[in-house]
């Protein structure tokens, strides 16, 4: 445990001392990176260490002589350390050459503060012993990522975003609260296991509260409407630490609340899985109709919380009806896929930065032909595009493989769980073919063609600090994708402090199927290795001529003959235009000489659209009715608190 506040103390100084020295621009810059990378390095190290521990490691300290702070380092926390502070050790590195601009000096050394302070929060968060531990660490986290969102604050989208995520991370403490709040009503302790002993209908309803309220943060439809704001505005360094690890804080939590509830009711499992293949199919549905790389990113986020649900929900389901085999495989493809997104995801959204620094657009149809100036952008962020589709051999197929073995062997159930575990099957099919449409799109508008603006032809790739952690992540992808086996046995020893009641498994199966995937993927890369060597052999010697692209009877093509992301998506939108109802703007072409016109779609996300309609303005309205309360009045802001002293005595 002291590696663990050593490596907090040293990340924290890391943010603070830039405070003090950011006139010197570079050397605030390389100290910042420095300590927030040491520090994050060592974590690391005790993470990994804690895992093969046989019993948890605590550590409790009291607070204002009243409260303890109680700290708990199990398989599980540290599961999710390693996550946390792996993917921020590359965003510090990569923020060294992406935060660039001396005269945003002082703005940037407030940046690694906060960043600094997120990832504290976020180690706090998994390791609390303790609901006060956990509400004091879980403010911190939103408090910090919020002034990490507004740090472009002079945009007004920016600051638009900051305030939703605020008002959306607020009511999802209020959630938490109410559930918390219940547990200690009930049992009179602030610890956690005292959750256990609730009565049986009081359970259902604190896990209903701490759902929606981690879902909050997670991002789980419907309450995931902050995040496609939140993601776009903050700094992309910060924008792969928030869509990797941060809203993995929320599948933490649920997680954790149910282990700690020890009530291995059929409805968990249900709730978990319907809301994971709802989040899972219009997550997907919604980024593939974005017009914004990081937009995109966001929705796809969405998406992987939903497949990282359905395992969650199939081990829940292989709990209730007493199928070990079956809740394992689910929780352990859930876990390992928390790992795989926190690396693919933290590798797209770095890429994208990278893109949209080196051209001054996120706008997916401005781009094009960014490979040709852009190659290591351009390989890696494809190999993230793979791994995030699920596809072989790379490790979003590994976890994903987990989870639909759970769903098969759910198929032997009764009705419901036969159901859900064949819908669930089916909807990972479908996500994961939506998803491959979604980032061929991407790949093939952003990085394949020809440049559609200047700023796109131009563009390079200068600064290697950016590319060195996107080179380290993709070599992850394909490492976990080969051989898994490492990795897979580190999510069942997370498992395994959950301590579900179904006793010890054994591991010889799971060892054979990672086993199967490492043989597999040989055989893939033998088959590679040989195609090219053949082509190599082949054409050796021969005369190879460049001519210019077919252009289909048009002699001079231009670039706005190629296929754009909104044209690319159409067909499969229409599909969904339910779900995902389109709005249109292009004026009609009239007259013998037409002037110029334009087009522009975008697609409504109907969570963000009724939201607005039902919940936002009737509240709006009602407080916009009681605004005479607040008139300026010293004597009668007096009055309400006597009045208000009078109540509560009254009631006490």
């Amino acid at each position: 445990m002291d590696l663990f506040f050593i490596s907090l103390g040293v990340i924290l100084a890391g943010g603070l001392l830039p405070l003090f020295i950011h006139r010197r621009f570079l050397f605030m810059k390389a100290l910042s990176v420095f300590g927030i990378a040491t520090g994050c390095l060592l974590g690391l190290i005790g993470g990994v260490g804690k895992l093969s521990a046989t019993e948890p490691v605590t550590a409790s300290f009291n607070y204002l002589n009243i409260f303890s702070l109680s700290f708990t380092i199990d398989a599980l926390a540290a599961f999710f350390l390693v996550a946390i502070f792996f993917v921020s050790f590359l965003a510090a590195i990569y923020s060294f050459h992406y935060m660039d601009k001396p005269e945003k000096a002082q703005r940037t050394a407030v940046n690694f503060l906060f960043f600094s302070l997120l990832i504290v929060s976020m180690a706090l968060v998994v390791t609390a012993g303790n609901i006060i531990t956990f509400m004091l660490a879980w403010e911190i986290m939103s408090l910090s990522s919020y002034f990490l969102v507004i740090y472009d604050h002079q945009k007004p989208e920016n600051r638009k975003a900051g305030y939703l995520y605020f008002v959306f991370c607020h009511v999802g403490a209020m959630f938490l609260f109410s559930a918390f709040g219940l547990v200690y009503g009930f049992s009179g302790s602030f610890g956690f296991e005292s959750a256990a002993a609730l009565p049986e209908t009081v359970k259902i309803i604190v896990f209903v509260l701490a759902f929606i309220g981690f879902g909050s943060k997670a991002g789980i439809f419907p309450f995931h409407v902050w995040l496609p704001h939140a993601h776009p505005a903050a700094p992309s360094h910060i924008s792969a630490v928030m869509s990797g690890v941060m809203i993995k804080t929320g599948i933490y939590g649920i997680v954790r609340m149910y282990s700690l509830l020890a009530t291995h009711t059929m409805i968990f499992g249900e709730i978990v899985l319907i809301a994971g293949m709802i989040s899972g199919l219009l997550g997907v549905v919604y980024a593939l109709g974005q017009q914004d790389i990081k937009r995109l990113l966001a929705y796809s986020s969405i998406e992987n919380m939903g497949i990282i649900l359905i395992g969650l929900g199939i081990g829940m389901i292989g709990v209730a009806m007493g199928r070990p085999v079956m809740a394992v495989l689910g929780f352990t493809g859930g876990l390992l896929h928390v790992l795989n997104h926190s690396i693919f995801k933290s590798l797209l959204f770095m890429g994208a930065g990278l893109v949209i620094k080196k051209t001054g657009t996120g706008t997916i149809d401005a781009l094009g032909g960014l490979l040709k100036n852009m190659k290591l952008t351009g390989v890696t962020f494809l190999i993230g595009s793979l791994a995030i589709s699920g596809l072989p051999p790379l490790n979003g197929f590994v976890s994903e493989f987990f989870i639909y073995m759970g769903g098969f062997h759910g198929v032997a159930l009764n009705k419901t769980a036969f159901a859900l575990s064949l819908l669930a099957i089916v909807s990972l099919a479908v996500i994961g073919g939506l998803a491959l449409a979604c980032f061929s799109k991407v790949v093939g508008v952003v990085f394949q063609g020809e440049p559609r603006t200047p700023a796109a032809g131009n563009a390079d790739e200068k600064g290697p600090a950016m590319i060195l952690p996107m080179l380290l992540l993709a070599g992850f992808c394909i490492l976990i994708g080969v051989y898994p086996k490492v990795f897979i046995l580190m999510a069942l020893k997370g498992v395994a402090s959950l301590e579900l009641g179904y006793g010890r498994i054994p591991l010889v199966h799971f060892i054979e199927l990672t086993g199967n995937i490492t043989r597999a993927a040989a055989i893939f890369f033998a088959v590679l290795l040989v195609v090219m060597a053949l082509r190599t052999i082949l054409y050796r010697g021969k005369t190879i001529t460049r001519s210019g692209t077919w252009g289909c009877g048009f002699t001079r093509p231009t670039v706005k003959m190629q296929y754009t992301g909104s044209s690319y998506a159409a067909s499969i939108l229409e599909f969904f235009k339910p779900l995902a109802p389109l709005t249109e703007a292009h004026p009609p072409v009239l007259g013998r000489f037409p002037v110029k016109t334009h087009y522009h779609s975008h697609v409504n996300d109907i969570a963000e659209r009724h939201m607005g309609n039902i919940i936002v303005r009737p509240v709006q309205w009602v407080f916009d009715q009681l605004r005479w309360i607040q008139h300026g009045d010293i004597h009668l802001y007096i009055g309400y608190i006597l009045l208000a002293i009078v109540v509560v005595l009254f009631f006490v």
